[in-house]
């Protein structure tokens, strides 16, 4: 087994209001930064998994990611894994 870390970023779908994303908009234009157009919030978390190869430890992060981590009505994930360190 190896311990692979899995970095899983999962965001609001585009196709959905994002209030904290309008919120942190709005607190950047009233500092005068004007020039952001838009802010999307999401979630990046990392996981350490012992797999036997990546595309095992990249599954099972799927998984988490299905049953715990994203709720797939309202958001996506990508993930990506290397060799831990």
């Amino acid at each position: 087994m190896t311990t692979y870390t899995v970095h899983i970023n999962i965001m609001p779908l585009k196709e959905l209001l994002d209030p904290q994303g309008k919120a942190v908009l709005a607190g950047l234009s009233n500092l005068g930064l004007k020039e952001v157009e838009d802010v999307r919030i999401g979630k990046h978390i990392v996981l350490q998994v012992a797999a036997a190869s990546a595309g095992e430890a990249k599954k099972i992060a799927e998984e988490a990611s299905q049953k715990l981590l994203a709720n797939q009505v309202m958001e996506h994930f990508e993930i990506t894994v290397t060799p831990a360190v």
